[in-house]
């Protein structure tokens, strides 16, 4: 079925039958047909030219930190941009990045150069891309703050550029969530200032995540978007719901607005925990609560 794909790219970024399960921080999902790991624009075209001319699926990831991946895995081809797309360029007090770089890792970078306006970002896990498409935020920032312009690459293989204002960012949300285009590398404004102070800030947040949120066990983090007027940890407690177990799955005994892996949990267990969460808030606030996971994979 790649035959002709393996012709065009090197065998050593290719995966058979890949379990999903070691590219998400869920630890969870099943095997996909092809995993490709592309470590340059060029292949990343390849792989997007190839899926448009056979109608083959693509889902393009970063490092799966957001993601809930189905017990029978994905059909058609992964394009991780993980570790082998991450480069990063300081231009004074802009940053320039790939999408494969962890959060962390510019977080940490930008505060070495004494740069502040990522602070926010230091705890977040997973990648710049998937922060981008997500407008990923925490403690008062979020990526919308930062980002300048964006380079992505359409289904049919088209480089194109994004500037700030046509990325029609809101709460968890891009227009990259509106149409099949994925996200090469993206430009953020930042703004000089006290390393001592950027790292305290930074020191802060940690401390702050390490005391509220379950950092020692797998999940896709927060699992529910906020609803306006409302926090989801506290609404899920006064349910009764903190620590409540379903197979291996568990909403957190530390955060209720997490639901973690307590070790072998399958998507279906994690699933089942967000129906029965949702029906149970519906039915004492009338709030359907929307998941901030993503969920993918064949049902």
């Amino acid at each position: 079925m790649f035959e002709e794909l393996r012709q065009q790219l090197p065998a050593e970024i290719m995966r058979e039958n890949e379990l999903m399960q070691y590219h998400t921080s869920f630890n969870i999902g099943g095997p996909v047909d092809l995993m490709v790991l592309p470590g340059s624009v060029e292949e990343v075209k390849c792989v997007v030219n190839y899926c448009h001319k056979h109608t083959i699926p693509l889902l393009v990831i970063g490092r799966g930190s957001n993601l809930l991946v189905r017990d029978k895995g994905i059909r058609g081809i992964v394009m991780k941009l993980g570790s082998n797309f991450q480069e990063f360029l300081l231009q004074g007090d802009q940053i320039q990045a790939q999408a494969g770089i962890s959060l962390y890792d510019l977080a940490r970078n930008a505060a070495a150069a004494s740069l502040q306006g990522l602070e926010f970002a230091e705890g977040i896990p997973g990648s710049f891309g998937g922060a981008v498409v997500m407008n990923a935020g925490a403690y008062g920032g979020e990526m919308s703050d930062v980002i300048t312009e964006v380079q992505a690459i359409d289904e049919t293989g088209e480089i194109r550029l994004f500037k700030a204002d046509e990325l029609n960012y809101s709460y968890r949300h891009s227009v990259f969530q509106e149409m099949p285009c994925y996200v090469l590398t993206a430009r953020m404004q930042l703004a000089p200032g006290d390393y001592n102070e950027i790292n305290a800030r930074m020191q802060e947040y940690a401390q702050k995540r390490a005391d509220k949120q379950p950092l020692e066990m797998p999940s896709a983090g927060s699992t529910f978007k906020r609803p306006e007027g409302y926090y989801v940890g506290p609404m899920i407690e006064e349910l009764g719901m903190k620590g409540y177990p379903l197979g291996r799955a568990q909403i957190s005994a530390k955060h209720a607005g997490f639901i973690v892996n307590r070790g072998g949990a399958s998507a279906e267990d994690v699933l089942a925990l967000i129906a029965i969460v949702q029906k149970r808030v519906r039915e004492k606030y009338g709030i359907d609560l929307q998941p901030e996971v993503r969920v993918v994979g064949e049902e």
